[in-house]
């Protein structure tokens, strides 16, 4: 009954009471229960909506991390590098109608004010998402680049159920990340359906403005679900501005499939990665079935910044007392410094290592080529660590210098074996490994210098250069006869166990070769590889490895099978539907052979500009060694293909 029959009731048995004086008794029953029922109304309706201008004393359910300032700030990550920190509000919310409206999915709306601040001023770890998840249990997700919200071996998995809008600030390669300062709406993983760079556009124009997520400064952002037309919006604005009427980003969602149940928590996740940075929420509101309530942003505590200025007067009361003593300890400090100094190109160095003199770089050499690994030098950042760009003094020669942890399943000195003998490898489609070099707790390879980057970058980035059809042929035959070289023509087997677009680097001439042995296993010809761990990435993995775990010659091939594809198609091996389900590439271009039309799955991109006889044969090639891995047991019938 709502509040309003209720009154009805009321009046009407009031009216009734004029013939019956006994209909009196029961009014305070009536008004009781009248009550009752708007205080059921009015905590429904609390339920559904809340405004947080301050974090202090509020109940959230928060983990990792994730914790609220003294001044009242809701702080995601604390500085900590390779950390995640999640906030959720307490109680589930009924995304769901009751029975009057047939359970359909409801809208909501929400908005809040965040900031990042940074260790760097043009560096940061991945960003911070706005969720809306079956579970807030995010045990299982990774940090760095999967931003608290999932892993490798689940992304895009359509069991994840969450929504989530990110703010991002690093460019990952793998999910397709199109700038380090850019928003997505990303469904069960990290590959966004839509993004765009970071801004908003005016009111009076309509020209877009672009806005740095890393300015240290605080802005707003205001997502909104229409049930009716299944549309999420993303708007977003500096803290002055009020909303924007355009919105940022516009996406349809089945959120019905998404949450796949009546209720569902809203919050916010973060993550850290090698970069020490800071991620906070200074307010948030929320609200079912309507516009979220306004947020206070004049009375909001200033964002922490990561450096602060002093202040003179203080730093001289401080400095002046002490003046004296500073010219005595000048002495110790020009002793520490040139201690300092030493162990500053220190290297970590043993006897077994003097065989491998001719493959060992000094650290010194490593540091002035980089400049000293300073950020302008940096190529990449990912989950081994760095990789800065270099020239050699005296040999004047580029290089791309990789630095890595020491931990390895197998000893240093085994380790380091395998990389030299990996240097010793010569041929014109691979990454040569120039040489190593150790210190304290660092492993550094050096490489040739390739200077148009990883392949993936140019398949799959709308903003970059289209390769033409015979670019492609040339890069897969460079790739293929390189694979056929580590199987069959060298002293030993070398089992890659990555091949993927991302290990294909482009040399000045756009040739294709194949880099990135950090997985790599060597073995006798004739011999087991006794390799039992399955290692790769996903969309990659031969169908057998999951039950033997045993890599081979066969799941390399079938790597490149899939590889092939990749580079024909232009797309990912895993690729999502418009419900944002994931597909294996192959599938797709199976079923497109199956009906006669495998040519339609050739990459849009070259408008038809394609050798149909080849990619036909391309693609049926790379078929019939990505169908199973068992059938394509050797490569070396792959480069005869014309």
């Amino acid at each position: 009954m709502s509040a309003s029959a209720s009154i009805r009731a009321v009046q009407e048995q009031w009216r009734l009471s004029n013939r019956k004086p006994i209909i009196m008794c029961h009014i305070p029953w009536l008004l009781f229960l009248m009550a009752l029922h708007l205080l059921r109304l009015v905590a429904t309706a609390a339920d559904d909506q809340f405004t947080f201008d301050s974090f202090a004393g509020e109940n959230l359910t928060l983990d990792g991390t994730a914790a609220v300032t003294a001044d009242g700030l809701l702080m995601l990550t604390n500085g900590t590098t390779l950390l995640k920190g999640h906030a959720f509000y307490p109680s589930p919310l009924r995304l769901r109608g009751g029975a009057a409206s047939g359970g359909a999915v409801r809208s909501f709306s929400t908005a809040y004010v965040f900031g990042i601040v940074s260790e760097y001023a043009d560096l940061s770890s991945p960003g911070l998402a706005f969720v809306v998840a079956k579970s807030n249990d995010f045990s299982t997700a990774l940090q760095s680049q999967y931003m608290g919200l999932a892993n490798a071996a689940n992304n895009g998995n359509a069991t994840n159920h969450f929504l989530a809008v990110e703010l991002d600030t690093i460019v990952n390669a793998e999910f397709g990340d199109m700038s380090n300062n850019h928003a997505g709406i990303n469904v069960n993983g990290l590959v966004s359906m839509v993004a765009d760079d970071a801004g908003y556009y005016e009111d009076g124009t309509g020209a877009f403005r672009n806005m740095s997520l890393l300015n240290r400064t605080a802005a707003q952002v205001w997502v909104d679900f229409d049930a009716r037309t299944s549309r999420v919006n993303v708007t977003m604005a500096p803290l002055e501005l009020p909303k924007p009427r355009k919105p940022l980003l516009s996406a349809t969602v089945n959120l019905s499939a998404i949450i796949d149940g009546g209720e569902a928590f809203v919050g916010f996740s973060s993550s850290t990665g090698v970069v020490s940075s800071r991620h906070y929420v200074l307010a948030w509101s929320f609200k079912m079935d309507g516009p979220a309530p306004p947020l206070n942003t004049s009375k909001l505590p200033a964002l922490p910044v990561a450096i602060l200025k002093p202040d003179l007067s203080k730093t001289l009361k401080i400095v002046l007392p002490i003046a004296s003593a500073a010219f005595v300890s000048a002495l110790a400090i020009v002793a520490l410094m040139i201690r300092r100094r030493w162990h500053k190109y220190a290297e970590l160095k043993e006897d077994w290592e003097v065989a491998f003199g001719p493959h060992r770089f000094s650290y010194k050499d490593l540091f002035h080529a980089t400049k000293g690994f300073c950020d302008r030098h940096l190529l990449g950042i990912g989950g081994f660590g760095r990789v800065y760009r270099g020239v050699l003094p005296v040999s004047r020669l580029e290089v791309a210098v990789k630095k890595v942890s020491h931990e390895s399943r197998q000893g240093m000195k085994e380790f380091v074996a395998e990389v030299v003998t990996i240097g010793q490898l010569r041929h014109r489609n691979l990454v040569q490994l120039l040489g190593y070099c150790r210190r304290q707790g660092e492993l550094l390879l050096v490489y040739d210098y390739m200077p148009n980057g990883s392949l993936d970058k140019f398949l799959h980035s709308q903003n970059s250069l289209v390769l033409s059809w015979g670019q492609r042929l040339r890069i897969i035959k460079g790739v293929a006869s390189s694979i056929l070289y580590l199987h069959e023509d060298w002293e030993q087997v070398v089992l890659h166990r990555d091949i993927k677009a991302s290990n294909v680097l482009l040399d000045a001439d756009m040739n294709g070769r194949l880099g990135d042995f950090g997985l790599a296993r060597l073995y006798d010809h004739g011999t087991d590889p006794h390799t039992t761990h399955v290692v790769g990435t996903m969309g990659y993995l031969a169908p057998e490895l999951g039950h033997t775990g045993r890599a081979s010659k066969a799941s390399d091939v079938f790597a490149f099978g899939v590889f092939m594809l990749e580079v024909a198609c232009g797309r990912r091996p895993v690729v999502q539907d418009e419900h944002g389900d994931p597909h294996l590439l192959l599938d797709l271009v199976l079923e497109r052979w199956r009906h006669g039309t495998i040519t339609d799955a050739v990459d849009q991109r070259l408008q038809g500009d394609f050798a149909v006889e080849e990619a036909m044969m391309r693609n049926q090639v790379a078929n019939s060694h990505s169908s199973s891995s068992t059938v394509a047991g050797n490569i070396s019938d792959i480069p005869r293909v014309r």
